[in-house]
């Protein structure tokens, strides 16, 4: 069975050869020419089924989907072979404006910003539906809109609220309050936006000096700290002093924190509730508690002092500390802690690790931490209640109360916190000695650290919002992606500034304006932006609601087309979505009986054809029953009407100077011309800008070429010879068969006419004749008909060979070459007998014996020793 898939036409099961296969195709694309081009993805599964699950051809713009042809295995070989060679064509890539098939301006201008809107009433042509009216600027003047009736709107930037930064000194008389001091400009803007453009405005922040500061210093009190707290008592005063050189408006508060009050963090014994140190060290500690808040933020250093030195120590069971609830409470807190809107800076100074969310479950608590306060007489009273907060809950409320904290922890649990660090946005770490004595160092190193850099951090964007940001810091460096969100290395006076780009997607919901924030990390001013979006066209407000001209005033008409009512359609709103698909209205979209509906290229609308919309923006369908296209007519050179002409109705319209049913014919005849200003050289006709030679002999662009053909000077060279020399083989016929040419006879080869000097083609010629002699001349024809021949009269002729030097070179060639053999057997002569002598030489050499005795001689005397015999 076929199946009908997405955007696929179900048609009939039926078997087919593979040849009936391409037939249908071609009949259900509408086309007749063969030359119709798909695109095919040939699947195979169980045997004897395959699928073509895609057809795409020039004519057709929706895919057929066959799902499970019953074929024999011959024909599952050869579709095989098929799908393997299918020639995949993908068209180009179509316009978002026309695929959006937007029904009115409001519509088209959300899809993207290169789409406009057509308010010419005039502007459709039959079968056009009115999303046609949406597209991309330049196709729009293509098909005959003009700017003026171009709907375009473009979203803009406005500034509200541009107070420029604060130029503070610490000298200064008068001192400015907080929220007296500007570090970023401007404070407030309104954005036009228009779905897929992008509003880019700058932001600039510069460090302003003195400015004030809350520093809350939150201590780990268990047993461990034991000995930090006695260098902490005096921390108030000893920091006031040197927060002077930063700030003259400092202020510092204290809070102490432990662990949750339940077990197994502490001992819940009575004895244990009351001291929970050790006995054998004789320690008296402080009940256990989950954090208290000390000392509201204050300016005074003495009073800091007296308070912490009255703290104790206390004790809990676990490594741990419960260090998490206590910077909640300090962030949420605002007013118990006394936070202003200046810089805030929380010191959290502990010696252990921390619990975290879902360490609860192990003393029984599962609520998830809330984010308020709980604060009774400067206490946290919900830690049994509530879990440990998790560190994203963490660094929102920090990043929403611009607290800035700084990690003061042992050099044991630096890794730790480092890692804490990289998930907390503005925040630094840094080693506490093993008695906190070097706590206050720690604090200004760390605040210099953080107030050098600035990071901006946007609130929650509306939904299909997107922002990107671009920094220009010190230096002329460029920051994008996420470094564009931060500066770094900044001194106190430093300018810096930044590119925002925000973008919107889409409208929201009834249009409605949004406003989002933007803010350096750890400030509390902040850049307030008002969205405000352009869903609607200016000409919907000249809109006419139950127009007559939306038949009946089932519609609005506004920007050149009809805005159906609900529950109408159709191009003037002439139809119900009831009675869209009915026999008699089908009936209406078909050209006769025999083709289909809208010629298979539209669909039937209110029994109107809606000619359907090609991925190319350039390529479309026309006419009452979208028979037309400009797309299907001949082509030359791989161009449509060989780009000289245009397609109508699958007719190539040519150009001037050009016909032929694919405009490739040229009716210019300037290609024609030969050197000698004829067409064709007069041997043939101009076809097309092309030269027909008429006599098959001659060929070349201008027919000039004739392989077979004698050149010039040797056709004429018998009739020159004979009336200018009186000799050649045509001097007894000279008269009758040479009198087609004038001739003029000049005394010298410099009297000839020269190319350059004539209006006309000229030949130079040089040729022998029977007695070896040259001869020159040059061939002419003037006006086409008159003939000239200008010769020299002189020949040249080769002089005769001089005797006597010849017969004196042989004779001494003949000696010369006698007396070279003669010493060439000389001294090869020599060479032979020197060797001969060596020889000899060698071998009297090698005799063994001397002259006088004859080596053949022997003695007739043998002489025998008895080996036995000693002399005895």
């Amino acid at each position: 069975m076929f199946v009908n898939q997405a955007g696929c036409r179900p048609v009939k099961q039926r078997k087919m050869s593979l040849q009936s296969l391409q037939s249908y195709l071609c009949e259900r694309s509408g086309w007749k020419d063969p030359k119709w081009l798909f695109s095919c993805c040939l699947k195979t599964g169980i045997p004897y089924e395959i699928c073509f699950t895609k057809f795409m051809s020039s004519s057709l713009n929706q895919p057929l989907c066959f799902v499970s042809f019953q074929m024999d295995l011959r024909l599952l070989s050869i579709a095989t072979l098929l799908g393997i060679l299918c020639f995949c064509s993908a068209q180009q890539e179509g316009s978002d404006c026309i695929k959006a098939n937007a029904q009115s301006c409001g519509e088209c201008i959300q899809v993207a910003e290169k789409c406009g809107w057509c308010t010419d009433t005039d502007f459709l042509k039959q079968g056009e539906s009115k999303s046609a009216r949406c597209d991309e600027l330049q196709s729009l003047i293509t098909k005959g809109c003009t700017k003026a009736k171009i709907e375009n709107p473009r979203g803009s930037t406005s500034i509200n609220k541009n107070k420029a930064v604060t130029n503070r000194k610490k000298d200064m008389v008068e001192k400015l309050k907080a929220d007296q001091i500007t570090q970023i400009q401007p404070q407030k803007l309104t954005l036009n936006l228009r779905s897929g453009e992008a509003q880019t405005f700058k932001l600039k922040f510069k460090r302003a000096e003195d400015y004030p500061i809350d520093l809350y210093y939150l201590m780990d009190l268990s047993f461990s700290m034991k000995d930090d707290l006695e260098n902490v008592k005096n921390l108030g005063t000893d920091l006031m002093r040197e927060m002077k050189e930063v700030t003259s408006d400092f202020k510092i508060g204290f809070g102490s924190f432990v662990e949750k009050t339940v077990m197994p963090y502490i001992s819940t014994t009575p004895a244990r509730l009351l001291n929970p140190c050790t006995s054998t060290n004789n320690d008296t500690c402080t009940s256990p508690f989950s954090y208290k808040n000390v000392l509201k933020l204050t300016e005074n250093g003495e009073e800091f002092n007296s308070l912490v030195s009255k703290q104790q120590i206390s004790g809990n069971l676990d490594s741990p500390e419960g260090g998490f609830d206590a910077i909640m409470q300090v962030a949420v807190c605002g007013d118990a802690i006394g936070w202003r809107n200046v810089t805030r800076l929380l010191v959290f100074s502990t010696d252990a690790g921390f619990h975290f969310a879902g360490d609860g479950k192990l003393g029984g608590i599962v609520l998830p931490n809330d984010g308020k306060c709980h604060l009774e007489n400067n206490m946290y009273t919900m830690s049994h209640y509530y879990d440990y907060p998790s560190i994203a809950h963490l660094v929102q409320k920090l990043s929403d109360n611009n607290i800035q904290t700084i990690f003061a922890v042992t050099e044991e649990f630096q890794p730790v916190y480092k890692e804490l660090k990289n998930l907390i946005p503005k925040s630094a770490v840094g080693t506490l000695s093993s008695n906190s004595s070097n706590v206050i160092k720690l604090i200004i190193d760390s605040y210099n650290s953080l107030s050098s850099e600035v990071i901006l951090e946007n609130g929650k964007l509306p939904e299909g919002v997107s922002i990107t940001y671009k920094s220009i810091c010190k230096n002329g460096w460029v920051g994008t992606g996420e470094n564009g969100r931060k500066c770094s290395n900044i001194s106190i006076g430093d300018e810096v500034s930044f590119e925002i780009a925000i973008k919107s997607e889409k409208c929201p919901p009834q249009g409605k304006s949004e406003t989002i924030t933007i803010k350096p990390l750890g400030f509390t001013e902040n850049v307030e932006i008002v969205l405000n979006f352009i869903c609607e066209c200016e000409c919907s407000k000249d809109g006419k609601p139950l127009s007559e001209m939306c038949h009946n005033g089932n519609g609005t008409f506004e920007c050149g087309a009809c805005r159906c009512n609900e529950g109408r359609i159709g191009r003037l709103c002439e139809c119900s979505t009831d009675e869209v698909r009915t026999d008699d209205l089908d009936a209406n979209c078909r050209k006769d009986n025999g083709t289909g509906i809208c010629s298979n290229n539209g669909d039937c609308v209110c029994g109107t054809c809606e000619c359907k919309k090609r991925e190319n923006p350039e390529e479309r369908y026309s006419g009452k029953f979208c028979e037309c296209d400009n797309f299907n007519c001949d082509r030359s050179s791989n161009k449509l009407c060989g780009g000289h002409g245009r397609c109508e109705c699958r007719v190539c319209i040519c150009d001037a100077n050009y016909t032929g049913s694919a405009c490739d014919c040229s009716l210019d005849t300037s290609t024609c011309l030969a050197a000698n200003k004829q067409i064709c050289n007069g041997r043939g006709t101009c076809e097309c800008g092309v030269c027909k030679c008429t006599n098959p002999k001659f060929q070349g662009p201008t027919c000039e070429i004739c392989p077979t053909c004698p050149g010039v000077c040797a056709e004429h060279k018998d009739c020159v010879q004979c009336r200018a020399f009186d000799t050649g083989e045509k001097k007894d016929t000279c008269e009758r068969d040479c009198s087609y040419f004038n001739l003029i006879r000049v005394k010298d080869r410099d009297k000839l006419p020269q190319p350059a000097d004539q209006s006309y083609p000229l030949s130079h010629c040089k040729e022998r004749d029977a007695n070896d002699c040259w001869f020159y001349y040059t061939y002419a024809v003037r006006n086409h008909t008159e003939r000239e021949v200008y010769v020299v009269d002189t020949l040249e002729c080769p002089a005769g060979p001089d005797i006597i030097p010849i017969v004196a070179g042989v004779v001494a060639g003949i000696v010369l070459i006698g007396l070279a053999l003669l010493l060439i057997w000389k001294l090869l002569m020599i060479i032979h007998d020197r060797r001969e002598f060596a020889k000899f030489e060698k071998e009297k050499m090698n005799a063994k014996w001397d002259t006088g005795v004859n080596p053949i001689y022997k003695s007739a005397v043998t002489t025998v020793f008895n080996p036995k015999y000693e002399g005895k």
